[in-house]
């Protein structure tokens, strides 16, 4: 289980390792982020994982489709180098 640190949102904390697992090529382009998965490795509720899903998505780093899940985009990895640079 991850140690969260008590002065962030646990939402934005799991976006971080999100973001992290993107530009580490451990999600690439069509990956799919499944709620459920989230919701049990770092033991939150499902609106926590949500909350981070729509920072992902409005940063283009992720797209939803309504009944199939979300998705890692494919300049996801693009994006992710880009804001660390």
């Amino acid at each position: 289980m991850m140690e969260f640190d008590p002065t962030l949102p646990k939402w934005t904390q799991i976006a971080q390792v999100i973001r992290q697992r993107i530009a580490a090529g451990k999600y690439l382009p069509n990956h799919l982020i499944s709620e459920t998965q989230l919701e049990q490795e770092f033991e939150v509720a499902r609106v926590t994982v949500r909350k981070a899903t729509r920072a992902l998505r409005e940063e283009g780093l992720i797209v939803t489709t309504h009944g199939m899940g979300s998705f890692v985009t494919e300049r996801a990895a693009e994006i992710v180098k880009s804001s660390t640079d």
